[in-house]
């Protein structure tokens, strides 16, 4: 199987921890060159020590002014562009949907949503002139199952799948092959703060919220970012050169979200 990324030149976003930063490696271990951005400068900083071969941009992706700033970046250390991957979120309020403040709403769409758009738009034309290549978007299980209490996350995760699956038609003809993974409980810093979250709404102990949340998975379990990074690798690669305008659930078989 040809999963090689040599010489791809690939652009992760919030490539700097978690998900972003397994995505950049493992593109990194397989030829390509990498461009990470973040607005976590410290986490940019941890992320230039352990691949110093990644290069980096400061930059919050719901802001377009840092996007053209990002992009004009990637133009003079990539040369063009093969692969974005968009992977830029956050987990948004955990609240009854009468409880969330508008500007949190606002910030959650802004961030996993319309940063995608902004990146995207840019990101499309190198591509093409590339002679094509792969967008991948990072959705999640809240994209495909309801989410009690996490409204803003799963409306823009919802959103994510049929911004995928219009572009994978649109972009086709060119070359550009467009899917997005939905990952689900990944193991990490951020499903923590989630349980932590979700058990104050419910007024349950941390280990009865987790404990709720793994009943959820047929394989009972959670997965890893290096599992989500390896779809992204099969993905971008001539392995996944037929692919396109799928939503790909890497989760253990969620069947519900508590």
């Amino acid at each position: 199987m040809n999963v090689s990324a040599r010489d791809l030149r690939i652009l992760v976003t919030a490539g700097a921890a978690g998900i972003g930063r397994a995505i950049a490696s493992i593109f990194l271990e397989h030829g390509a060159h990498v461009h990470v951005c973040d607005i976590d400068e410290r986490a940019l900083s941890e992320t230039a020590r352990l691949l110093p071969d990644v290069t980096q941009t400061v930059a919050d992706v719901s802001r377009n002014a840092d996007v053209e700033r990002l992009f004009a970046d990637v133009r003079n250390t990539l040369g063009g562009l093969d692969v974005l991957v968009n992977n830029a979120g956050i987990a948004g309020p955990t609240a009854k949907i009468e409880d969330i403040a508008p500007a949190d709403w606002e910030r959650t769409i802004a961030i996993d949503l319309t940063g995608m758009f902004y990146c995207t738009r840019l990101a499309i034309p190198m591509i093409k002139a590339a002679g094509g290549g792969s967008i991948i978007n990072l959705s999640s299980s809240a994209g495909r199952l309801a989410y009690p209490l996490r409204s803003p996350y799963a409306a823009a995760k919802w959103g994510v799948v049929g911004f995928t699956k219009s572009l994978a038609a649109e972009a086709g003809p060119d070359g550009v092959r467009v899917n997005c993974i939905q990952p689900g409980l990944v193991a990490g810093d951020r499903i923590d703060r989630v349980v932590a979250a979700r058990a104050q709404a419910r007024g349950v102990p941390l280990e009865v919220q987790r404990e709720d949340l793994l009943r959820t998975v047929s394989m009972r379990t959670f997965v890893t970012a290096e599992e989500i990074a390896n779809v992204a690798l099969f993905l971008a690669s001539d392995a996944g050169k037929h692919i396109s305008g799928q939503a790909i659930p890497v989760c253990g078989d969620i069947q519900y979200l508590p």
